[in-house]
């Protein structure tokens, strides 16, 4: 029994993040750079719109759902025989610190910041400016950090087109 929980939710995890890394690609490659091209208060404004419909059930069962997952398999794996158990605890890790954590402790605080701003005082262009780069650089951690557990989730999962 607690095989197939560990081999579920480290599947569950590996196509989590897989999954998370795209949507938070598509911000760093095309969004934030095309915002960065309008003026101030309709870059902000977009931004704050984004911000808010992202907070949906869908975003957040995948976002939430991934951590979860994660933290089950890297709990269950070394009670398995996989063999593989330092693989799927760090793609946990990976995926738990680097793109969860770093959302909850950088990200967000940077959106909350971006929310209470006035894009049209000198204040709320400091604010986008220090959002559009902050926020893409801790964006691309977490891009790094959830396509990095993908990997080694299938690797520790025993599953790798490396052979």
């Amino acid at each position: 029994m607690i095989d197939r929980i560990a081999s579920a939710s480290t599947f569950v995890g590996a196509i989590g993040s897989a999954l998370m890394a795209g949507v938070l690609l598509a911000f760093s490659i095309s969004v934030l750079p095309g915002l960065k091209t309008l003026p101030v208060p309709v870059a902000m404004s977009s931004m704050q719109s984004a911000n808010a419909a992202i907070l949906n059930p869908l975003f957040l069962i995948l976002f939430m759902g991934t951590a979860l997952s994660c933290v089950v398999a890297a709990a269950a794996t070394p009670f398995t025989d996989g063999g593989r158990s330092a693989l799927i605890i760090t793609g946990a890790v990976l995926y738990v610190v680097g793109c969860f954590a770093v959302t909850v402790m950088l990200n967000v605080p940077l959106n909350d910041a971006l929310a209470a701003a006035d894009s049209t005082t000198a204040t709320g262009a400091a604010t986008w400016e220090k959002f559009a780069t902050e926020w893409v650089l801790w964006n691309n951690v977490r891009i790094a950090a959830a396509t990095a557990a993908c990997a080694v989730l299938i690797l520790g999962q025993g599953r790798s087109a490396l052979g």
